[in-house]
């Protein structure tokens, strides 16, 4: 059979007929499910039959959106394999109720008491404070590489022999600044360590970090994955099979970060059109940025599909395509941002990303006010800051409304 496209991918991975021959996927909805016999309860025991006993430990919504997500994930290590002839299983994931979720899964499945994890300077603020406060409590120690630096990242490796993980964001909340997917992959096998990266501002469709190297991605499925603003969840997916089976995965089970069965249904729903919705707020952000980067009233543009963006050559290389998240800087300060906030009409004042519709905030009193100001300070969340989700509304519209509340 011919290779299929990504979007062709979105819409058919993962679907399954079942008995009654629904078009669209039902949602089971139920906590527990029932066996014929004793026999059957053997089957399931020993992996026999892919029968399901209660939804915390495995569920069929669950299981159908978590092979979709891996199938984009992985789409090119699977294309490469099924044309070399390979079979079975390469990539696989699971779904949890939250990005935090996930992402507190992955760093639990990679480090415990005594082992260190490494990661960047900016990061989404519950991230942040996930790793700089929370893992620190059970014995697992941390540092930073700003950027992570290749070459600074090899030092501090070669000067923390116990690194497990990596953990990365690319391009950075809220700073859109980028990482070397590929260089940090290099280095950190190097020594021994896995790298994790939080994919969700790119999405697999304008990235894919298991292709550079990465061992584990994860994702708040809340954002550009489910598009809609409806349900919040989050994913990991990773090539390394062993390692999601025997670390990762089973802490869902035992944690019970688990996402409901609607929830699964409506995120399945909305990946279906995900690489048609990115298309669109990657063309709307691009224009929008150029916009924000010719007003008087913007000191800086922090996006990375414009030229003058720091690392925008490691963007092209990385990246299929620039996505719809802008950071900018307001001159003025904190004052200057509030007018602004204050006076948008069409973009909504919230917090999350990736919706439909235009969403703006203020990184420093909203996402990210759980980090101290001076490290605010330092990874450049200034007060003049604004961080802007370009939606799928006709440009012209986004950028009059951002012009007449910047005049």
């Amino acid at each position: 059979m011919a290779r299929k496209q990504l979007s062709t991918t979105a819409i058919h991975a993962g679907e399954a007929r079942n008995e009654l021959g629904a078009h669209v996927a039902p949602i089971y909805q139920s906590s527990t499910f029932s066996f014929r016999d004793m026999a059957a309860v053997e089957a399931q025991e020993m992996g026999e039959s892919e029968t399901y006993m209660y939804g915390r430990g495995a569920h069929p919504n669950r299981k159908i959106l978590a092979e979709k997500l891996a199938a984009l994930e992985g789409y090119d290590l699977i294309q490469e394999a099924r044309e070399a002839g390979e079979d079975g299983p390469l990539v696989s994931g699971e779904i949890f109720s939250s990005g935090m979720a996930a992402i507190s899964a992955a760093l639990m499945g990679l480090a415990q008491a005594g082992n260190h994890v490494i990661t960047q300077g900016a990061l989404y603020g519950s991230a942040d404070h996930l790793i700089a406060a929370v893992l620190p409590q059970y014995g697992v120690t941390v540092s930073r590489v700003d950027y992570l630096d290749v070459d600074e990242l090899a030092q501090e490796l070669e000067a923390r022999p116990q690194t497990t993980a990596v953990y990365l964001e690319t391009p950075a909340n809220p700073t859109m600044s980028l990482v070397d997917i590929q260089g940090v992959a290099a280095v950190a096998h190097a020594n021994g360590a896995r790298v994790i990266v939080d994919n969700t501002f790119a999405t697999p469709v304008q990235q894919r970090p298991l292709s550079l190297g990465a061992d584990v991605v994860v994702h708040s499925t809340t954002k550009y994955v489910s598009g809609h603003g409806t349900s919040i969840g989050g994913a990991v997916i990773t090539a390394d099979l062993p390692l999601l089976e025997e670390k990762i995965g089973p802490l869902i089970r035992f944690t019970g970060g688990v996402p409901s069965p609607f929830d699964c249904w409506l995120v399945n729903l909305g990946l279906k059109t995900l690489p048609l919705r990115v298309e669109r707020h990657a063309a709307n952000g691009l224009a929008v940025a150029r916009f924000l980067e010719g007003h008087e009233g913007v000191m800086a543009v922090h996006y990375p599909g414009l030229e003058s963006h720091p690392q925008h050559e490691l963007a092209r290389r990385q990246m299929s395509g620039f996505g719809g998240l802008i950071a900018f800087e307001v001159k003025g300060g904190y004052e200057a941002a509030t007018r602004l906030l204050d006076r948008v009409r069409l973009c909504s004042l919230a917090v999350s990303l990736g919706t439909l519709d235009t969403l703006i905030e203020h990184p420093a009193s909203m996402t990210h006010r759980v980090l101290p100001a001076e490290h605010r300070a330092h990874i450049g969340i200034h007060d003049g800051l604004v961080r802007l989700s370009v939606g799928l509304e006709a440009v012209e519209d986004i950028i009059a409304d951002l012009e007449q509340a910047l005049a």
